[in-house]
Formats: structure tokens, C-alpha cells, sequence
């Protein structure tokens, strides 16, 4: 195996593992936290576990349109896989393991959505008036803005080093 391809490899192995890794944190956390928001109000500075069935998608969007929120999950699985494998050669460790973190929190709304008929949230943020949230959108929203960070860096430092060039 070649120096590329074992470093492909590595990348490919380390986001399975963290994928798992995460994947089974976020529903045995999400299975504890629901348990406890169902049978007692737990305030902590600002935060309490409300217990809320949740048949929509983010600020309870697309509410009861289930087999439309399982195609775009699954579509955008299939777009999350597509990218990291078409760049795994190019892909920082770090780059990976905010794809993965993006890829479990869509897949663990898809487990729920599609084993339960919909998404189990719990947080509730008591200082403003905000949804009530769980675990895979805490991964999926740190992921999209971690993206937008990398992206505008990357895009900044092209940009300079093009400056330099003139």
C-alpha cells in the first residue's frame, strides 16, 4: 500500500470510529436526558430538560412532514458521503472530524424520526426564548459553523497568498 493510500485509509478508519463514537454517545445521552426530562423538571443556570416530541425540523419546520424529512436526511448523508470521499486525500483530521459530527448529528434526527415517528428534544434554554433542542442539532449546528469558519480561513488565505504573488 502506498504512502497515499495508507494515509486515505487512516482518514477513512478515523472517521468511522468517531462516527461510531458519537453516533452511540448521542442516543444513549439522548435515551438518559429524554428519560429524566419525562419524569422531573431539572433546572440548571438557564437550562432545563423539557421533554418534547419534535415532528419537524429546526424552529419546528416542515411539522408532521416525516417521509420528506427522511428523504432529505438521506439525501443529505449521501451529499456528506459523497464530499468526504471525493476529498479525503485533501481533508484535514480536523476537517473529518467536523464532517463526522455533522453526519451523526443528521444520521441520530434520521434514527429517531424514522424508529419513533419523530425527534426527541430536551434542552430548553430558560434566558431567552429559543426552540427546545437536543444533542444531534448541538453536533449539527457546532458543525455548519466550523465549516463556515474553515471556509472563510481557507478562502481568506487563498486570497492573501494571491495578493503576495502580485
Amino acid at each position: 500500500m502506498t504512502q497515499k493510500n495508507q494515509t486515505n485509509f487512516n482518514k477513512i478508519l478515523y472517521f468511522l470510529v468517531t462516527v461510531i463514537f458519537l453516533f452511540s454517545f448521542n442516543l444513549y445521552s439522548s435515551a438518559f436526558l429524554s428519560e429524566i426530562a419525562q419524569v422531573s423538571d431539572k433546572t440548571f443556570s438557564g437550562l432545563e430538560l423539557t421533554y418534547m416530541e419534535n415532528t419537524g425540523a429546526a424552529f419546528s419546520m416542515f411539522q408532521n412532514n416525516k417521509f420528506f424529512l427522511i428523504g432529505f436526511a438521506i439525501f443529505a448523508i449521501l451529499i456528506i458521503l459523497w464530499y468526504l470521499f471525493k476529498h479525503i486525500a485533501e481533508l484535514s483530521m480536523m476537517s473529518i472530524f467536523v464532517v463526522s459530527l455533522l453526519l451523526t448529528g443528521v444520521g441520530c434526527n434520521l434514527y429517531e424520526r424514522i424508529v419513533y415517528g419523530f425527534v426527541r428534544d430536551y434542552f430548553e434554554l430558560t434566558f431567552i426564548n429559543f426552540p427546545i433542542f437536543n444533542i444531534s442539532d448541538i453536533f449539527i449546528n457546532i458543525s455548519v459553523v466550523a465549516i463556515i469558519y474553515m471556509l472563510f480561513t481557507k478562502s481568506y488565505s487563498e486570497t492573501k497568498n494571491e495578493l503576495k504573488k502580485h
